[in-house]
């Protein structure tokens, strides 16, 4: 116990001897009080210790984060990468391979301290353009800790779409039969079947659109699996390899690549068994991005899932540390 503490609980003991004869009504009385103070004595972590620099240590706490735009993350420490992940005080990754059925399932499971760290970025000099490049490049100049593909909305310039990126609005018109994935201030993912109530949400419910994508399908909406329409666009029923982002719960993520095990052969999934499989998970909300070569998955500057040729893209999904580099250990 530190020397603080123990001066603190002796003051204490003597201060109750002092007042005891003055409030001692019952000798039981006396010996729970000094069962108690024996308690505190024993305990070396002590809970008094705990309780009175709680307070203290949260205020000391840093609270990292990063402003909505479209600025990069921090600088990565490479201190803080392991073999299969990445950790700092404001950001946990995890990556894990999963092979089941012809297909292997490249998994991130993020965790952040601030809603700021789930961003997006785009390949032109704004969210307007209609120029494309690789999701590696993008990873990297952004120092996305881990990053995959977005909803390539660039090859959709002539058509409606509801896309905003970082506040920065490219459209905001919704296309009847498209569901739209909407992020907020707070983090959280808010899925719209067939855009119905997006542009409600966006006006009326206080929430700021920090982000909002529109590809789909939605696979799971306030936990519950979504039966995929087989009519919904992007060959929902063929066997292709499959992106996918999901919140699990507060702060916590998960991006997943349905991935061939033998690129050649070629095999993958439908959306429904992608589904299927992000309600496994435990997504309370979860939508499908852009598949097939489009399906990229980079930690660490490298690609996860296996792949021929990169396909360029308008956009990216990406988690960034808030740590700045004068704050690491």
């Amino acid at each position: 116990m530190k020397l603080p503490v123990r001066i603190v609980l002796w003051v204490l003991c003597a201060a109750m001897i002092l007042v005891m004869p003055f409030a001692i009504s019952s000798p039981q009385i006396l010996e729970d009080a000094r069962w108690e103070i024996m308690e505190l004595l024993d305990n070396e972590s002590g809970w008094l210790f705990n309780t009175a620099y709680a307070d203290e240590w949260e205020e000391a706490a840093p609270a990292y984060e990063l402003p909505f735009d479209t600025t990069p993350g921090m600088k990565l420490n490479p201190a803080n990468y392991t073999e299969n992940g990445y950790e700092d005080e404001s950001i946990s990754v995890r990556i894990e391979s999963i092979e089941e059925d012809k297909v292997i399932w490249r998994i991130a499971w993020v965790n952040i301290a601030s809603p700021t760290q789930l961003r997006t970025a785009f390949w032109g000099k704004n969210v307007r353009s209609d120029k494309t490049g690789n999701v590696t490049t993008m990873a990297k100049k952004y120092n996305a800790v881990v990053a995959m593909n977005g909803s390539r909305y660039a090859t959709e310039k002539k058509t409606h779409t509801f896309e905003v990126r970082m506040t920065n609005v490219r459209k905001t018109e919704p296309k009847a039969g498209r569901d739209i994935l909407i992020t907020d201030e707070n983090g959280d993912f808010h899925v719209f079947v067939s855009s119905e109530g997006a542009e409600t949400f966006a006006k009326d419910t206080g929430h700021t659109v920090i982000n909002a994508l529109m590809f789909g399908p939605a696979l799971v909406k306030d936990g519950e699996v979504l039966k995929i329409s087989k009519k919904y666009m992007y060959n929902p029923t063929g066997l292709e390899p499959r992106a996918a982002i999901g919140q699990v719960d507060k702060l916590s993520y998960v991006m997943v690549i349905a991935d061939y095990v033998h690129r050649r052969t070629g095999e993958g999934v439908t959306m429904q068994r992608l589904a299927d499989y992000m309600g496994q998970l435990g997504c309370q909300q979860a939508y499908n991005l852009d598949g097939g070569n489009s399906a990229i998955l980079v930690f660490n500057d490298k690609i996860i899932n296996h792949k021929g040729q990169e396909r360029d893209q308008s956009d990216m999904i990406y988690f960034a540390s808030a740590v700045p580099e004068e704050a690491w250990n």
